[in-house]
């Protein structure tokens, strides 16, 4: 999966450990309170009887656990691009993403090209 390219994965080491070679990385990041809100949410959403608090608590203990694990911390990739989503609606990260897509790919056209025509005479 992924070398033939035009895929999009998520996971937390998706950009340092499955596929650290990928052309375009980002971490996405959100600052604590809004992450924790988000997934209170979410929990309401599906019925789950959960205080906010219980979810900030949650939410703080996985990150602490994610950063301190010995197999695959959670850090990012040097060449991954960092997108803080506090502010900004699933639809608005989601286009600034694909922007970024479309200019990484638009200026690696030319150099990919440029390869194909060397080495196919």
């Amino acid at each position: 999966m992924g070398r033939r390219g035009r895929v999009v994965l998520e996971g937390r080491d998706t950009g340092t450990v499955v596929f650290p070679d990928a052309d375009v990385k980002f971490f996405l990041d959100a600052r604590l309170e809004v992450r924790a809100r988000r997934r209170f949410e979410q929990e309401r959403a599906r019925s789950r009887e959960i205080s906010f608090e219980e979810t900030l608590r949650e939410t703080e203990e996985r990150d602490r656990r994610d950063a301190e694990r010995s197999a695959s911390p959670l850090r990012q990739a040097e060449d991954a691009v960092y997108l803080d989503s506090s502010d900004l609606s699933v639809e608005q990260v989601v286009e600034h993403m694909l922007e970024i897509i479309r200019q990484r790919l638009s200026a690696e056209a030319p150099a990919n090209r440029e390869g194909e025509a060397r080495t196919s005479g």
